[in-house]
């Protein structure tokens, strides 16, 4: 029998000065039976960090044809492509072609894949990448409970998370392009 995913009900006071949107947001995120507690935080701090009415939360894992987000247009263009993780160029590349907009929110140990994927990439562009601090990413992931209350800032490009354990700050690095 096959493993079921894991839903998480998220509540996320969303306070993002650089872009000045100001949202307290409620819903219901899948975890994949495959996919770590980090993964699921990474996919909510990209959320945030590249929040629009219409992104949506695509099957990722479940499905290689769709992102971890994404933003469409009502006739179905895709305008934002958001992917986690660490992909290879060839996959980026893939993504680039499908979407107006590529942003990647890369993490984990990133220096052997930066080496051999930023370069590759570069020419790109429609695309974005930037890379999570892992300590503190570790930390704010560790136990996720399955109600998460968040409130987030971000300011100057760095993003601050408050929870029930206390304030976290992320460290953000722009590997290529902007937010």
């Amino acid at each position: 029998m096959a493993l079921q995913a894991t839903p998480y009900k998220v509540e996320l006071n969303l306070t993002d000065l650089d872009r000045g949107v100001y949202e307290n947001l409620r819903f219901t995120v899948a975890r994949h039976p495959s996919e770590t507690e980090e993964r699921l935080a990474v996919r909510l701090i990209a959320y945030a960090l590249w929040y629009h009415e219409q992104l949506a939360f695509g099957r990722g894992l479940s499905d290689v044809d769709e992102p971890a987000l994404w933003e469409k247009s009502l006739d179905g263009r895709v305008l934002h492509w958001i992917e986690v993780g660490q992909p290879d160029a060839e996959r980026l590349t893939w993504c680039s072609r499908r979407a107006e907009r590529v942003s990647l929110l890369a993490y984990g140990s990133l220096r052997v894949w930066q080496g051999r994927v930023v370069d590759a990439v570069k020419g790109l562009k429609n695309l974005s990448i930037a890379a999570v601090g892992s300590e503190a990413l570790a930390e704010l992931a560790r136990d996720l409970p399955r109600s998460i209350q968040w409130a987030m800032m971000i300011s100057d490009g760095t993003l601050f998370v408050t929870d029930e354990r206390g304030q976290h700050e992320i460290p953000l690095e722009w590997l290529l392009g902007e937010r």
